[in-house]
Order: C-alpha cells, then structure tokens, then sequence
C-alpha cells in the first residue's frame, strides 16, 4: 500500500517536473494574426509563465491561471481555471479571454478544443536558461509591456553571462548529484535544463553521462559516480532529505557523504521551473557546489 502511495506520488511529481521543462521560452504555436499591444486579458496555463507575466508588470491582466502558479504571492488573488496542464474548458469559457498562454497540455485535444472554442492561444517551450530572455520579450509585446520585458531580459542576460565567464574559471569543478526524486530515484541528464543550471554555477553534473533529459537511475549508478556534493530537490515528510541520503547503507564512502556535502530543504521551483528567477536559482546551486561542507550561506 505505502510503495502504491508513493508511486502514485512520484508519478504526479515527474509528471509536472516533465512539464515545467518545456516551458522554454520560443514560441511554438500561434493561432492569431499580428495585433497590436494592449491590456489583454489573459488565462495562464503555466507557472513560469505566470511568474513571468508577474515579473514583467503584466500581472494585473491575469484573470485565470492553474493551482500550480503559486508564485509571487499575489498570483493567489487569480482565479483558478484548474490543475497544471489540465485546464477546465468549462471555466476558461466562462471567463472570456483575449489570450490563453501555455507551455504544453496533458492532452493536446484540449489545445485543439480552446482553439475550436475561439480563444486565441499561444504555446512556448522552455529548454535551456538562455531562451527565458527570449520569451519575456514575446510576453513583453504581447502585453504592451515591452519596456519592462526587455529591461529584465537584459539584466537576465547579463548575469547568465557573468556566472558562464565564472564557471569557465573553475579548473577542477566539483561534481553533482541532483536528486529530483527518491522513489525512484530520478536526476537531470545530457541537455536538461537542470545540468544547463549547475553548468553555470560552476559544477559538473554526473547526469551528464547520460544523453537523456530525466530519466531513472539506481542507488548503485549514483554510488559509482560518486559525486562531490548532492542536492536534493524534494521534502521528506518525517525527517529530512539530507540525513535520509546519509543513512543509506553503502553510500557513506561516497565524497559528498564523508564530506558532509549533502543539501535539501530547496525551493525546487528555482531549479524545476524556468521564470525570471534563473538567477537566484543558479546562485543558490553555486553556493551549494562551493559550500565546502558547510551550511549554505
């Protein structure tokens, strides 16, 4: 029952972990015609979509999103139109919008339906940190927020570019173990967005090894790696991730183990979903990878 409960839970998590790496910010789909810029009133489908809208002064004309766009704060006075990827027709009808803007849906039927309904709708896909400038300006015309769009996408740029010009520094960087999932264990792989983050904050992925986005490894696999530091994107509920990793029979030889080097208590959201705080998300990671054994600062 309890191994059911927590597969089932897993596959929620990897399930909206899967969608939040296509947010990547080139514009897939468009189901309009040029237009000019002006307050639309829009329906988020996506949370990195929804923290860019916020980030960019567009915030106030959301009216719907998902129950996954928990970020900023104020995104919780915008009514909820249903679950990440799973929107209800019902209410996106209801409500009447000039745009419905999302990365991918559970269903394609649904796209085709909000279409056949007669809303305009656009699809981005995120895939890598570089594009999240790319899709805030889109937004940013879209919106008639193209000031403030352009001016966050070049602060983003700039400082992506600061933290590759630092990585590229690092001689002997250290590796990493990035836990998304313990049951099964999960990592981030070759052209993940996740290795893109900890490429710029000046580690070395071990996911690397494999030409897979995310994919499913064994406690042996992470045990042969090795890794010099491990950081854990998920709560345990009665103790935490961190000791839960040291308590491992077998992995107490492994470099980050001896060396007090495993982390948790993340806000995955940084690392998971691609927004206008990439930035943070890196500098958190290169505080980890160079935390020495240390508490992160």
């Amino acid at each position: 029952m309890r191994n059911t409960f927590r597969s089932n839970h897993f596959l929620l998590f990897f399930f909206t972990l899967l969608l939040f790496m296509e947010s990547g910010c080139s514009r897939l789909q468009n189901n309009s015609n040029d237009h000019p810029t002006g307050k639309l009133r829009i329906i988020s489908l996506a949370p990195s979509l929804t923290e860019m809208l916020f980030a960019i002064g567009a915030g106030d004309q959301l009216v719907g999103r998902t129950n996954a766009c928990d970020w900023p704060a104020a995104a919780a006075k915008i009514p909820v139109i249903g679950a990440f990827g799973r929107p209800s027709l019902e209410l996106l009808a209801s409500i009447h919008p000039d745009l419905v803007i999302d990365v991918d849906l559970a269903d394609k039927e649904t796209g085709k339906k909000i279409t056949a309904l007669g809303m305009r709708r656009e699809t981005f896909s995120c895939k890598a940190p570089d594009d999240i400038p790319v899709v805030l300006r889109k937004l940013g015309k879209l919106t008639g927020h193209t000031r403030e769009a352009d001016s966050l996408a070049m602060s983003i740029t700039t400082g992506l570019a600061q933290f590759k010009k630092k990585a590229e520094t690092e001689r002997n960087k250290n590796s990493l173990y990035l836990e998304i999932w313990n049951d099964p264990f999960w990592t981030g792989g070759q052209g993940s967005y996740t290795s893109a983050l900890i490429a710029y904050a000046g580690g070395r992925n071990i996911g690397d090894a494999v030409k897979k986005e995310y994919f499913e490894i064994s406690q042996e696999w992470v045990i042969q790696k090795n890794p010099d530091v491990i950081a854990c994107m998920y709560m345990e509920k009665k103790s935490s991730a961190a000791d839960e990793v040291k308590s491992r029979p077998g992995w107490e030889n492994i470099a980050a183990v001896k060396h007090g080097r495993v982390y948790d208590r993340f806000d995955n959201s940084l690392f998971l979903r691609p927004g206008p705080r990439v930035l943070e998300g890196i500098e958190q990671l290169y505080r980890t990878i160079h935390a020495q054994g240390k508490p992160i600062p």
